[in-house]
């Protein structure tokens, strides 16, 4: 059947290879944010519709999701969405505000707050299995990558109420309700993994947990308050055999417990080379990253020579996934992601 033939095509893909630490032709390429600010494309079709909106719209989300693949030639889809999107699914009162981020109503500070986090269901994100099957459906043997924020940071806008350089409040009630804390981040690691799972189900051939503000905790923090929470995640969803990857930024002295709680490959910022990383991280493991992104401002020859410093780190590691060290950044010029996927792609055939 054309179905079966699909999902061995993609299970086969080099980004698939790479996740399972398989000898592949190249080292493959994606990047994190590849669907959105940075392509004209892409603001043409979001023209007047609200960032919430547009993820709720299958035939939209698989537009948007294509589109770096189409221009840039990488070697995964990453689904079009917004880490948010589960909790505005299941009630919370919240939105993205353009050049702000996500914006909670009505911050959770209390007991009580926890009764306005219900389960997720399917039915809640139906739209999502929608966008998923149409999207795995053009893509053909690209794999799709889906993705979901991990407990610690859904927990973090909850709390905060938007985006926190400092975390003062979260830390406050991590710190100061200690039970009232674990019971946030059980109830937003259920949510995490339907989330995860519907995707899966759907189509998706991987999964990425980001963890975007998690390198503000210490080592100790992170494995009392957070680790547990993150494992229920990746073991929730490990019956299903996709490869999951686990990324924070500022995690450098995090990386033995991003490991430790369950992921299969670990995305590592620009900070720590891939080298290093994977001696912090141990075997077992693939690596994704990681040039930072700010280095697609230079001159090609800059970003070439900067591009070979994280191949050659990671010259040695069974399983490379080429990646920024985060997302990329809105100004970004999109013939510089194009020639940076053909450059990885050339100095790593083998």
């Amino acid at each position: 059947m054309p179905c079966e033939t699909s999902s061995v095509t993609v299970t086969d893909s080099v980004f698939l290879k790479a996740c399972r630490r398989e000898p592949v032709p190249h080292t493959p390429v994606w990047f994190m944010r590849q669907a959105g600010r940075s392509l004209p494309e892409y603001r043409k079709v979001r023209q007047g519709i609200p960032m919430l909106d547009s993820c709720m719209r299958p035939e939209l989300v698989t537009e948007i999701t294509l589109q770096p693949v189409r221009r840039h030639g990488v070697d995964a889809a990453v689904y079009f969405s917004d880490i948010v999107v589960p909790l505005k699914a299941i009630g919370v009162d919240l939105d993205i505000r353009p050049g702000v981020g996500p914006v909670v109503a009505e911050p959770f500070r209390t007991r009580a707050d926890l009764e306005r986090l219900r389960p997720l269901t399917p039915e809640d994100v139906s739209y999502v299995t929608e966008a998923v099957r149409l999207t795995t459906a053009e893509l053909g043997d690209t794999p799709l990558i889906g993705f979901a924020g991990a407990p610690f940071t859904l927990a973090s806008y909850l709390v905060e109420g938007g985006p926190s350089k400092n975390h003062e409040h979260t830390k406050a009630l991590m710190y100061g309700d200690p039970e009232l804390w674990d019971a946030l981040l059980t109830r937003l690691a259920g949510i995490t993994s339907t989330f995860l799972s519907v995707q899966i189900e759907a189509g998706a051939s991987a999964v990425q947990l980001f963890d975007s503000w998690v390198g503000a905790l210490a080592p100790a923090d992170y494995r009392r308050s957070v680790l547990p929470a993150s494992k229920r995640v990746f073991d929730a969803v490990a019956h299903h055999g996709v490869p999951r990857v686990h990324f924070g930024v500022g995690t450098g002295e995090l990386l033995p417990l991003l490991a430790e709680a369950g992921a299969d490959m670990i995305g590592v910022d620009w900070r720590v080379p891939l080298d290093e990383a994977a001696r912090r991280v141990g075997p077992g493991y693939a690596l994704q990253g990681n040039l930072d992104p700010a280095v697609l401002f230079a001159p090609t020859a800059a970003v070439e020579e900067q591009t070979d410093r994280v191949l050659a780190a990671a010259k040695d590691l069974p399983g490379h996934v080429f990646n920024l060290g985060h997302g990329v950044l809105p100004d970004t010029d999109p013939d510089a992601l194009t020639r940076l996927t053909a450059y990885v792609h050339e100095r790593t055939a083998r």
